[in-house]
């Protein structure tokens, strides 16, 4: 059985506020205390991928499409049912969930078990080296979704969330948007998505969505990223390594 290790995880989801130093400080721990996840953190027996060597979407069958408010639906028309997964492209956690279980969910996406709307946050952004990786990120998710190519979004989406890409919190760099640009071209997007993402297209809008659901992850119970709900309940996705299977 794997072992729990329990420390804390210090995120700042907000940017602080100019006011006076001992503001700063407070704040930062309200913030802290408030919405970042909660300490429970799980480190599996070992790194591997569950279905390893399924890759990404496969089914032409599976659509995605981007919503008012950012959010990206990926999925069959007939899925049987939907969760709602909140992820940070900053975040390690997310990029650990996606090793561990991307590749299975995309067959169960394939197999029409599953949809999945994809609410992309951008809270660490004040620990990227250019200030705004994240919400960048956030964006050209969006520009992918929005050309209708839900393969090439799954294939985008591993590649922006793998661990081997995520730039490190106070690092020394990150992606640019042009980096995010060819990213998305190696994924198989079109050549006016790619602009989109070079052109920062939809970094103003991405930043107010990825606001928006920084707020709905709050009234759902889940402590921080990577969140995972299920009709309306959280799902222990960390240290569940079923929970993919469970949903039917």
């Amino acid at each position: 059985m794997s072992a729990k290790k329990v420390k804390p995880v210090k995120y700042s989801p907000e940017p602080t506020s100019s006011k006076s130093t001992f503001i700063l400080g407070g704040l930062a721990l309200l913030v802290i205390a408030a919405l970042v996840i909660g300490g429970v953190l799980w480190q599996s027996n070992s790194g591997k991928a569950r279905n390893e060597g399924y890759g990404g979407v496969q089914n032409s069958a599976v659509q995605v499409t981007v919503a008012d408010n950012g959010v990206a639906l990926l999925g069959r028309p007939d899925a049987a049912t939907t969760i709602d997964l909140f992820e940070d492209p900053m975040c390690p956690y997310c990029g650990e969930l996606e090793h561990k279980h991307g590749q299975e969910l995309a067959q169960a996406i394939d197999d029409g078990r599953v949809a999945v709307r994809y609410h992309m946050l951008a809270f660490l952004d004040q620990l990227s080296a250019s200030g705004d990786y994240s919400t960048r990120a956030v964006a050209a998710l969006q520009c992918v979704a929005q050309s209708g190519d839900a393969i090439a979004y799954s294939a985008f989406h591993s590649a922006l969330m793998s661990p081997d890409n995520q730039p490190a919190e106070r690092g020394d760099s990150d992606h640019s948007n042009e980096d995010l640009a060819q990213m998305a071209r190696d994924a198989g997007v079109s050549d006016e998505a790619a602009q989109c993402i070079a052109d920062g297209t939809r970094v103003e809008q991405a930043r107010a969505d990825a606001e928006a659901g920084r707020q709905l992850l709050a009234t759902t119970g889940a402590a921080g990223t990577p969140a995972v709900v299920h009709n309306g309940v959280v799902i222990d996705a960390l240290g569940n390594e079923n929970w993919v299977a469970e949903l039917g």
